[in-house]
């Protein structure tokens, strides 16, 4: 008898390790796969940068520090070419266009400006003088250069730094901007003692002013736009006097 419940124990024993060992190995081999990692996605905080935005580093901009930014973290290309459009409005849908055609390159500005009058108007500014002629004269006036030389011929082309000469207190508003289809830095001025606001749109992939307008009580009165840019400065780009002088070649 004590044998016999002996061998009944062993089955036993042996039924429970069979069950156990079923139970640790037949679950991994025969359970749905359950227990699959799955990758977090991305927030819709977290979508690709635009294109074109890749190579400049997007920070806050506020009236407080459009300024420290602007002066701090863009640079003019030094070798470009672009079309420059002024508009001045005279009211009841009059209005001058000037067009101007501006090279820079290694320091070197030469701008050919179309007035509204027909009557084109060269300047060359570069090595601390500046040249001025018209058209078709070989009179060329010339001379030492100064801070404001590069707009000699009054087409009143502005640049961002016209931005940096703005006293803090006067500018009511700033941020980013797209302005068509360029982004761009935007700041906006509080009106000054007549009345007139001045806005800028700096593009933030050139370095250059892209755009700038004057409103007096929200009517346009001045407009200057340039948004497409050559770099480097077109091989044609000339900085040659009407006596055929050479003041500046074009670097290959």
């Amino acid at each position: 008898m004590e044998r016999r419940n002996r061998n009944i124990l062993v089955v036993l024993i042996g039924i429970v390790i069979t069950v156990a060992m079923l139970s640790s190995f037949g679950l991994v081999l025969f359970a749905p796969d359950t227990a699959k990692i799955q990758l977090p996605t991305p927030a819709a905080s977290q979508t690709p940068q635009p294109a074109g935005e890749e190579d400049f580093l997007r920070v806050e901009i506020t009236p407080e520090t459009v300024q420290h930014v602007v002066e701090n973290t863009l640079a003019r290309p030094d070798s470009y070419g672009r079309t420059v459009t002024v508009e001045d409005f005279w009211g009841e849908g009059e209005s001058g266009v000037t067009r101007a055609t501006v090279w820079v390159d290694g320091g070197w500005t030469h701008t050919t400006a179309t007035l509204p009058g027909g009557t084109v108007r060269h300047s060359i500014v570069g090595d601390g003088q500046f040249w001025l002629w018209y058209e078709g004269s070989s009179r060329v006036l010339t001379g030492a250069a100064e801070d404001d030389s590069a707009d000699l011929e009054g087409q009143r082309i502005p640049t961002y730094e016209d931005v940096l000469k703005l006293k803090k207190s006067d500018i009511a508003d700033a941020g980013y901007m797209d302005k068509e289809g360029v982004t761009c830095i935007y700041v906006e001025t509080v009106p000054d003692s007549l009345g007139y606001t001045e806005r800028y749109w700096i593009s933030v992939e050139s370095g250059l002013l892209a755009c700038a307008e004057t409103r007096l009580e929200g009517q346009l009165t001045y407009r200057m736009s340039a948004f497409a840019v050559d770099r480097p400065v077109p091989g044609d780009a000339s900085f040659t006097l009407p006596d055929g002088t050479v003041l500046h070649e074009v670097r290959a």
